[in-house]
């Protein structure tokens, strides 16, 4: 079966491509720079240059792929990412639909709908809708935190923790979280190609245990060999916390500030149908933070 990648060299995409290749899968991998892909990808996958922004940079990318994942997305402060994003997943889904790729695999975000979504969630889900138009048959992920070495918000949590032994905390701290690891999320994606009873669905997915985001720092904390105090306080709204981030880590500000202004939305499965379809047994949070800390 021929299957394509976009996001390739990205968190998920870098995790998710050795695995296909793993499961007898022929892997097209499409990237900006075709250089870069080729030295940072596995020989045996074919790699193409092209970009989601440009369709005219799509002809051919789709011939013969029965399989596309779509794990693209831009982080960024203000609405222009959201336009990016919004645009990027129309072309995606244009060029899909007129090459007759059969399925289409996405990766988005947990989180209840409605207008207190942060733009960031908010923008996972209308390029959720708008890959849905597509002449495809589209199986719909929606996670929360990945735990992973390369994650983003694992790495600002990581670097929160080690540099700091107190910290005085926002409320979101408090704000339920189901976080999942890079392995289980990797099967989800995979399993799902061969599992017709998954196209069409939008499935939730997470780790066996809901968390405050507070008890992921402690246990992040403990497992680096560290201590840590966290004392929230109800007048550090998530706008200015993301300035203590920036203080904080090294995390750029345009992944930073989309990804803090989220954490004030619960983000926990409500709906059980990943588990029915793709039973599996999921990796506990403990030992998910284990393996991100040794691969790092």
């Amino acid at each position: 079966m021929n299957v394509l990648v976009t996001g390739a060299t990205g968190f998920v995409g870098s995790n998710l491509v050795p695995d296909l290749l793993e499961h007898g899968y022929e892997v097209r991998a499409l990237t900006r720079d075709r250089s870069k892909g080729e030295k940072r990808l596995d020989d045996r996958v074919e790699v193409v240059e092209g970009d989601v922004l440009d369709p005219e940079t799509l002809d051919g990318v789709f011939e013969d792929i029965d399989v596309a994942y779509y794990l693209v997305h831009s982080l960024g402060i203000g609405g222009e990412f959201e336009e990016r994003d919004n645009q990027a997943a129309e072309n995606f889904a244009t060029a899909a639909s007129e090459a007759g790729v059969d399925r289409v695999i996405y990766l988005g975000g947990l989180g209840e709908t409605g207008p207190d979504l942060s733009p960031h969630l908010r923008s996972r889900r209308e390029v959720e809708n708008l890959l849905r138009e597509g002449e495809y048959d589209l199986t719909s992920f929606r996670a929360a935190i990945i735990v992973g070495a390369g994650s983003a918000s694992f790495e600002m949590v990581r670097q929160m923790v080690s540099r700091l032994p107190v910290m005085i905390t926002p409320k979101w701290v408090r704000t339920p979280s189901q976080p999942i690891a890079i392995a289980d999320v990797i099967e989800y994606l995979r399993r799902a190609i061969e599992i017709p009873e998954t196209a069409g669905e939008t499935l939730e997915i997470g780790g066996p245990e809901v968390l405050s985001y507070q008890e992921m720092m402690e246990r992040t904390a403990a497992a680096l060999g560290r201590r840590l105090y966290v004392i929230p306080v109800p007048v550090l709204t998530p706008k200015l916390s993301v300035y203590w981030i920036d203080l904080v880590t090294d995390t750029p500000k345009h992944i930073s500030h989309p990804l803090i202004e989220g954490l004030r939305n619960p983000v926990v499965v409500t709906d059980d149908r990943a588990e029915e379809l793709i039973p599996m047994e999921l990796t506990p949070f403990d030992e998910a933070l284990r393996r991100a800390i040794e691969t790092e």
